[in-house]
């Protein structure tokens, strides 16, 4: 599982011309999956995001109760060491990748953080304003 988390001061996902997900002052986190990860790395993932000292401070959103902002983003395993076509061959199919970002969703609110998402498999429009910009990856 692949994240890139950035500190925002406000983030949204569009589809359709609908507001489906948005934050202020937050974290955005761009999820990607891959063939081997499993619920639970999914778990390590979210306790990660919630805990991750990013924030002013030193602190987390576990500490501050920061809003995340979490939209799947298969391209993180895109691969375009050859050529100028990315592969995906890296990237979990949807029907494997779906149920392990909804795994890390679930995991951050039972951990009682605010959640919001984009939209699985839609044509997003992600708008963000980073702070910083402290901008992480984070691959497990």
């Amino acid at each position: 599982m692949r994240a890139v988390v950035q500190t925002v001061g406000r983030a949204s996902v569009t589809v359709d011309g609908e507001v489906v997900g948005a934050i202020t002052d937050g974290l955005l986190v761009l999820l990607g999956v891959t063939h081997t990860d499993t619920p639970q790395v999914a778990q390590t993932m979210a306790r990660k995001l919630h805990e991750l000292r990013i924030l002013d401070d030193e602190r987390s959103a576990a500490d501050t109760g920061t809003p995340l902002l979490v939209v799947s983003q298969f391209t993180l395993y895109g691969d375009a060491r050859k050529g100028r076509r990315p592969s995906w061959t890296a990237a979990a199919p949807a029907e494997i990748a779906e149920p392990l970002i909804t795994a890390v969703v679930e995991a951050l609110q039972a951990r009682g953080a605010t959640v919001s998402t984009g939209r699985f498999r839609a044509h997003m429009h992600v708008e963000s304003v980073n702070i910083g910009p402290r901008t992480l990856l984070l691959d497990l």
